[in-house]
């Protein structure tokens, strides 16, 4: 059984009962609750509150179809769906998915319940400052951002008009107040889940890339008592076949070489777990869950002056960690492992088992000297790149002109 919890009734979900998916009684079971989840959401459009892409679909001509809850953390709100003919995934109302402290600068949560920003009376002009300056907060002051705000306002423009209206603006206000959406419009979509369209701060992906650990299905709880040598075997019997997870691997550094070169600037991989890497049925690289991916000036905000005792205590997220200066009690803004050393660890356990043997010993050499790399990738550019390019290429030589390329 799964429960999507909703928490606070500021979301999506509020006035409606938990989602539970109770696989014997199947997916009739979960609509009952999906008609008042979306009843809230639904009331707001009519009223000229909200707008979105999809409100039509969703609250007038209901060809939106509510399936299975995907998420059992309480405050994420995950669903599959079919809009249009195509498998799709349905959020709504999550709640940041890194560090809750790291959220103390952010707005309050109220605000996103009544979508009262802007307010009646803001020009158009006034709203793209608002934006920048928003944008500038959780990006950094980047030259490359006044192009992101003219995405942002080409997108509020939901029924394309031309025009945005209030409702348009305080509906891709909410968006942007979600981690994972201020990178689904700052990543390249190659290897992120597409946006499709949304509604207030509902919205719309296309569907769930299948998994790579194919223990992520194990209950929680039974995950750390697996030895490691059965999650190996586990990803080598139920996995892709390794020319196929070679391709993902690949796809996967590409990701890190976007994360620290992106146009709109540099973002850490904060819960680095290969149940966030997924793939399609073409084995190409997909990122399952962006919400542990933050922003540098996000995490460099957190992490400024926080008082610390141990290294322990600089952490944003799962694992972006700095190291604590013990002298001054206070966290440094240098991460400790950049993203490609944490990556490759992951692709030891991912790629080392059932490689070909010619390739094995060169394979584990390089994951080895990726993994030891230390300090911000900033620091170590040069290195960085080089020990990423070869990896690269050390796993095209192998796929490149068969069918798995």
């Amino acid at each position: 059984m799964r429960t999507c919890l909703p928490r606070g009734g500021i979301f999506c979900l509020a006035q409606a009962p938990q989602c539970v998916h109770d696989h014997a009684a199947g997916p009739r079971a979960v609509r009952v609750g999906f008609s008042v989840a979306s009843g809230c959401l639904c009331d707001q459009y009519r009223k000229g509150i909200i707008s979105g892409s999809i409100c039509q679909d969703l609250c007038n001509l209901h060809k939106v179809e509510w399936r299975a809850c995907l998420s059992s953390v309480p405050g994420r709100q995950v669903y599959s769906g079919l809009w249009q003919g195509k498998e799709v995934t349905i959020k709504c109302g999550i709640e940041e998915g890194l560090n809750s402290k790291a959220r103390s600068d952010a707005a309050p949560r109220q605000e996103l319940v009544l979508f009262d920003k802007p307010t009646r009376g803001t020009s158009i002009k006034e709203f793209r400052e608002m934006t920048l300056s928003f944008l500038k907060a959780n990006l950094g002051d980047l030259p490359s951002l006044p192009a992101l705000v003219g995405r942002v306002l080409l997108m509020a423009d939901f029924n394309k008009d031309s025009r945005v209206s209030l409702a348009e603006a305080k509906s891709v206000w909410a968006l942007l107040q979600r981690n994972e959406f201020l990178l689904l419009l700052s990543l390249q979509e190659d290897h992120a889940s597409r946006l499709l369209g949304s509604c207030g701060d509902l919205y719309v992906t296309e569907g769930v890339p299948h998994g790579s650990w194919h223990g992520a299905a194990l209950p929680p709880l039974l995950r750390p008592l697996l030895p490691s040598a059965l999650h190996t075997a586990l990803q080598q019997w139920l996995g892709p076949a390794w020319p196929w997870r070679a391709k993902i691997a690949i796809g996967l550094l590409e990701f890190v070489e976007e994360l620290f070169h992106g146009a709109y600037g540099t973002f850490y991989m904060c819960e680095t777990t290969l149940a966030n890497v997924g793939y399609t049925a073409k084995y190409d690289f997909k990122m399952a869950d962006l919400q542990q991916v933050a922003p540098e000036a996000a995490v460099r905000r957190f992490l400024r002056g926080r008082h610390c005792e141990h290294s322990a205590d600089c952490t944003y997220g799962r694992d972006c960690r700095a190291p604590c200066d013990k002298l001054m009690r206070q966290c440094k803004g240098d991460l400790i492992q950049p993203n490609l050393a944490k990556v490759c660890e992951l692709l030891r356990d991912y790629l080392l088992p059932g490689a070909p043997a010619d390739l094995r010993e060169d394979l584990g050499k390089q994951l080895r000297t990726c993994t030891t790399l230390s300090g911000l990738a900033s620091q170590v550019e040069v290195h960085h790149s080089l020990v990423l390019s070869h990896l690269k290429t050390l796993l095209w030589k192998k796929i490149s002109n068969t069918k798995y390329s």
